[in-house]
């Protein structure tokens, strides 16, 4: 899934289409919200298909902030931080073998009632055989980088809606 922001009346090709697939979309917008609430509160759904987004003035005023950010090292200290805080977020059990490293074939034939031959214990594809995973929170990046695309895209797009 991805978030596809359109700009409303871009003033350049820079602001006419933004995208970001869900991973990346979640952590860029959460640090917009955060740093910036006055300028994104009229923005409900700013996680979801929509339709929401900015006004031409909010926009614009955002992805000015956003650089000005950049500018100062705000962003990338926040990146720093950031990775180190999923980078330190402990393994979980998996939730698929119950933290064994085992999956079991539960396949069973409807006529009978059986469980085939074969169908014992097999390692656990999830986790690969080691009971324990990434906690989930490690799947959303963030980088400066990306804040920056973003950046140029507000100021260019006369508002946008996210799609």
């Amino acid at each position: 899934m991805g978030m596809d922001v359109y700009g409303r009346e871009p003033i350049s090709e820079v602001g006419s289409y933004f995208r970001n697939n869900v991973w990346w979309w979640r952590p860029l917008w959460n640090y917009c919200i955060t740093q910036y609430p006055e300028l994104t509160e009229e923005v409900v759904d700013g996680h979801s298909n929509s339709g929401d987004g900015l006004d031409a003035k909010n926009a614009y005023q955002l992805g000015k902030k956003l650089q000005e950010d950049i500018d100062s090292g705000v962003v990338a200290q926040y990146e720093k931080e950031y990775n180190e805080y999923i980078q330190s977020l402990p393994l979980k059990q998996c939730e698929y073998c119950e933290g064994t490293g085992l999956r079991y074939n539960q396949m069973v034939v409807p006529a009978t009632g059986t469980v085939p031959c074969g169908s014992g214990p097999t390692t656990c594809n999830s986790c690969s055989g080691e009971g324990r995973v990434k906690d989930f929170a490690t799947n959303y990046p963030f980088s400066v980088e990306n804040v920056q695309e973003f950046s140029k895209f507000l100021v260019c797009s006369g508002g946008f809606n996210i799609w």
